[in-house]
C-alpha cells in the first residue's frame, strides 16, 4: 500500500537544500518515490492548527513503507540525507498510509 511522506520546513540559510532538491529527485524516484505536491506557505485568514506555519510544503508518494525505508537506509545516500537536514529548519516529517476514503479512520 502507497504512503505519503509529508514534509514542511523552513529553508535554512545555506545552499544545502539547493543542493539537495538537484540530486533528490533521482534518488526518490530509483526507490519508486514521485513528488506528487510543492508548496510554498500563503497566510490566509482561515489558518488553524497548534504547530506553527512552515515555508515549503513537499509531499512525496512512495509505493510502501519498504522503498521509503529503503531509500533512508541506502548508503550510497548518505551524503545527500545531511543536506536536506543541514538545509532546513523547523523541519517537520510525517508518514501516512494512503486511503481511498475515511472509513478506517471513522469506523473504529
Amino acid at each position: 500500500m502507497s504512503i505519503y511522506a509529508l514534509n514542511l520546513f523552513d529553508l535554512a540559510d545555506n545552499d544545502d537544500y539547493r543542493d539537495y532538491s538537484r540530486r533528490s529527485p533521482d534518488a526518490v524516484g530509483r526507490y519508486g518515490g514521485r513528488v506528487v505536491a510543492l508548496g510554498k506557505h500563503i497566510d490566509h485568514p482561515a489558518e488553524l492548527g497548534d504547530t506553527e506555519p512552515r515555508q515549503a510544503l513537499v509531499l512525496v508518494e512512495w509505493p510502501d513503507r519498504d522503498a521509503f525505508d529503503a531509500f533512508l537506509a541506502d548508503p550510497a545516500l548518505a551524503d545527500l540525507h545531511p543536506l536536506r537536514e543541514n538545509g532546513t529548519r523547523r523541519y517537520v516529517w510525517w508518514t501516512y498510509d494512503r486511503l481511498d476514503d475515511l472509513r478506517p479512520l471513522l469506523h473504529r
